[in-house]
C-alpha cells in the first residue's frame, strides 16, 4: 500500500502538523502534531501502520512518501552604515 504523509508546520502554534492519506486520497485517519520534526515522523509511522489495520484490515508493505511545509516570514536588513 502507498500513503502520503504530509507534514507542516503551523507557526501560529509553533507545532508540526500531520495527516497521512492513501495515494488514492482516502484518509487513513493519522492527524497528530508535535513540537519536534522528527518525533512526529516517528509518531506518524507508528501510527501510520497501526490505523491501516484497524480502518483497512490491512497488513504488509507500506510505502510512505513523506512531503513537508514550513514558510517562515523574513525580513532583510542592510549591513551596511547609514550615511548622513
Amino acid at each position: 500500500m502507498q500513503c502520503v504523509a504530509n507534514l507542516k508546520w503551523v507557526d501560529e502554534d509553533s507545532v508540526w502538523l500531520a495527516t497521512v492519506d492513501t495515494k488514492d486520497g482516502e484518509p487513513t485517519g493519522v492527524v497528530l502534531e508535535s513540537g519536534s520534526f522528527d518525533a512526529l515522523l516517528e509518531k506518524v509511522k507508528t501510527a501510520t501502520l497501526e490505523l491501516l489495520e484497524l480502518n483497512f484490515n490491512y497488513v504488509g508493505e507500506v510505502e510512505l512518501t513523506i512531503e513537508t511545509e514550513r514558510k517562515e516570514s523574513l525580513r532583510a536588513i542592510s549591513w551596511q552604515p547609514r550615511v548622513g
